[in-house]
């Protein structure tokens, strides 16, 4: 069994954010904005800012400029502020520099993408503020919106977390299904070992102190304590403490809010999983603004 992190995937290379972003323009814009091209006349230009409406940590800078490329080809955009950067409400971000029509065209889409990134960052900062001192540390799950899992792998990076698996093929996680299948989580640690010949990370998940118990000896790196009390949590802490094998690193996973964490993050736990951080996160409210045109 390995820790290393073979095979995972940290963000989308340009060809694959190129196609999705191509897809979100394409279904806002269909065969045309009619509004704008009815309303604002050819080969006017104009200078634009994206203002943040409430405090946020600011992510997908790199989805902006890729917005603007296709929807806007010719315009200037400036990044004012990099992303991970909390920043107050009424902060100018972005300020663009380009042809009226396709920045009013590219406007709802590149805030929808600004807006879902930065409150994803937004959220996390909040979870890593809540057990700053502890030493734990907050990783997001898979529970992410279908397609914009790096995107929002991105964003939890962006406010203070790490990342946990990618997809289901960088990370072994022997979880309670599996183990059922195998016949007892001795069984299923034992596959494991005699499977993965490529070093994948190796997670077990357990739900009672009794099956950490019957690990001794089996040398997991990872425990996922799922759904436990903060006093299981402890007990578990203190039992591998006495373990002649490396210590596990002990994550703790299920029902974590923001009122939770720091209690358990005093457990002695390395890792707590959020769901909520992608599952949950209110968009970041932002604006865009037309300051001046030019003819």
């Amino acid at each position: 069994m390995s820790e290393s992190g073979a095979g995972r995937v940290e963000s989308l290379d340009q060809e694959s954010l190129g196609a999705l972003v191509a897809r979100a323009l394409s279904e806002d814009v269909g065969d045309g904005d009619r509004t704008t091209l009815w309303t604002v006349p050819p080969g006017l230009r104009t200078r634009a800012r994206v203002v943040a409406r409430q405090g946020l940590v600011l992510a997908g800078g790199e989805v902006v400029f890729e917005v603007l490329r296709q929807a806007a080809p010719g315009s200037e955009l400036h990044l004012l502020v990099p992303d991970g950067t909390r920043v107050e409400a009424g902060t100018d971000l972005v300020v663009l520099e380009g042809p009226a029509r396709q920045i009013l065209t590219a406007e709802r889409v590149l805030l929808n993408f600004l807006g879902r990134l930065s409150g994803v960052a937004t959220l996390t900062r909040r979870f890593v503020d809540a057990v700053a001192g502890t030493g734990a540390a907050i990783t997001d799950t898979r529970k992410t919106t279908p397609g914009l899992r790096a995107l929002e792998k991105a964003a939890v990076r962006a406010g203070g977390g790490v990342n946990h698996r990618f997809g289901l093929f960088d990370m072994v996680l022997i979880k309670e299904n599996h183990i059922a299948a195998a016949g007892g989580v001795r069984l299923a640690v034992e596959a494991i070992r005699r499977e993965n010949t490529v070093g994948l990370p190796v997670v077990v998940e357990v739900t009672r102190p009794s099956q950490v118990e019957a690990l001794e000896g089996l040398g997991v790196p990872r425990l996922l304590l799922d759904n436990m009390s903060s006093d299981e949590m402890r007990r578990i802490v203190e039992l591998v403490e006495g373990w002649t094998d490396p210590r596990p690193l002990l994550e703790a996973s299920g029902d974590m809010t923001l009122d939770r964490v720091p209690e358990v993050a005093r457990t002695g736990v390395n890792l707590i999983s959020v769901g909520a951080l992608t599952h949950s996160a209110p968009s970041a409210n932002l604006s865009l603004l037309l300051e001046g045109t030019d003819r």
